[in-house]
């Protein structure tokens, strides 16, 4: 079903595009800098509660890609198309309904989250929190649409949106601040504005009948009651169980802030790193959503348990090669930074454990669990992923980190321990071949 042509236009422009998010982000924060303390805090607080709504999007784009995907192996195009119509619905409906949630109730919800920060941060929050909520909508379109496209293996599509989109972001984020001298403003509306491009774009071109899969209007103001309840059934697991795995960061970032300076530090600087790091899993998940996806659609298991093990070698040689440059270039990286030399230390450490594991053990953790999802083992990939956050990263960070006093390198191990617990019982459920016996369509 998918030359190795095909598998390198699917994975090649994914993994340029998270590449190109991630150094947006780096960009980002750089410019902000210039705003003020009271900005930079501001936008980072916000960003930290946005990532929650990001998450539940995606985790919404994702269900709709394994239906779509699994229509497409089934070689019904119809399906697809009316699948992919409805997940631009609900995710319309559902985000507008966020926006005016978090609209009507931003101001005490900050004064809950962060109501100990001075007057100006927390203005500075307001500001962005209300900027940022009139995004949720275009985000969550975006994801739809890019999800199609990702669907029909066309990741180059959503390559380019992302580039023009990360352009005009930059661009406004420039003139907002050192032009306009807007402050949080001057980098609230930027995102805003780009966003909706994205939107608006990848919308139009889900429209084209150029397309193997595309919307129709009769599909998008309608309820399908069956398709919905399909997405829905893998959407909501997945995001419960990225909303629990937000919950258990947020409370080891509490722990993290027990260690002292150098520590935080330490770790705030290495895990930008590790998200350079784990870019390759980050994007051999959509591929093998889509490619597992069409396989199961089309009720070949045996293709199915090819690719699983050909995206898994891939993903594995790949993660190699790229975590070894990252590690190599940490040390020179580290020189940019104006912190003690414990402190650059202890991110050299940091990055080693970190790199090792994802090498080794991320590709059957997440990749690996992303395909079995898209083969419709949705319950026992959720209930594995929630025991293994809660049982080993939380409670073993607070073991490690503060009974054994290994402090930020014991919550680095827990992390892993994660990933190594998943990863072998995800192995063992795919050897057993019980994923092959589910049915989404």
């Amino acid at each position: 079903m998918f030359s190795n042509k095909d598998l390198k236009r699917l994975i090649l422009p994914l993994f340029l595009e998270q590449l190109l998010v991630i150094l947006v982000g780096l960009a980002d924060t750089f410019v902000i800098s210039f705003a003020g303390e009271a900005a930079v805090s501001g936008v980072s607080l916000v960003n930290s509660f946005n990532t929650i709504f990001i998450f539940l999007f995606t985790a919404l784009s994702s269900g709709g890609a394994v239906i779509v995907s699994q229509y497409i192996g089934r070689k019904k195009k119809d399906m697809a198309g009316e699948s992919a119509s409805q997940l631009l619905m609900v995710s319309v409906l559902f985000s507008l309904g966020i926006m005016i949630l978090i609209l009507l109730i931003g101001y005490p919800l900050m004064q809950l989250l962060f109501g100990k920060v001075e007057k100006d941060v927390m203005n500075a929050c307001m500001v962005y929190l209300q900027i940022s909520a009139y995004s949720y909508p275009a985000l969550a379109i975006y994801n739809a649409g890019a999800a199609l496209f990702r669907s029909i293996g066309k990741t180059s599509t959503t390559m380019y949106i992302a580039v023009a989109s990360n352009l005009i972001n930059i661009i406004g984020n420039i003139i907002g601040v050192f032009v306009l001298n807007a402050g949080v403003a001057g980098v609230a509306y930027p995102s805003l504005v780009a966003r909706t491009f994205s939107a608006v774009v990848v919308t139009v071109l889900c429209f084209q009948k150029t397309n193997t899969v595309y919307y129709k209007k009769q599909w998008i103001f309608h309820f399908n009651t069956m398709l919905l309840k399909k997405i829905l059934r893998i959407a909501i697991p997945n995001g419960v169980e990225q909303g629990i795995f937000q919950f258990v960061k947020v409370a080891l970032s509490s722990v993290v802030a027990l260690f002292g300076t150098s520590q935080i530090a330490a770790n705030g600087i290495a895990q930008s790193i590790w998200s350079l790091a784990a870019l390759v899993c980050v994007t051999m998940g959509p591929v093998f959503i889509t490619v597992i996806g069409q396989c199961m659609g089309s009720l070949d298991t045996e293709q199915a348990e090819f690719y699983f093990r050909k995206l898994l070698k891939i993903t594995i040689l790949i993660s190699i090669i790229w975590n070894a440059v990252i590690f190599a270039l940490t040390p020179l990286v580290m020189q940019l930074y104006d912190v003690t030399g414990e402190t650059k230390r202890l991110v050299v450490i940091l990055v080693l454990i970190h790199n090792i594991f994802n090498c080794i053990a991320f590709p059957f953790a997440d990749p690996l669990g992303k395909g079995m999802r898209a083969a419709g083992d949705i319950k026992f990939t959720m209930f594995v992923s929630l025991v293994t956050t809660i049982g080993a990263r939380l409670l073993f960070s607070l073991l490690f980190a503060i009974v054994m006093d290994m402090g930020v390198i014991g919550i680095a191990y827990a992390m892993c321990l994660d990933w190594c617990i998943r990863a072998v019982i995800f192995y063992i459920r795919f050897r057993s071949g019980k994923w092959k016996q589910f049915q989404l369509i």
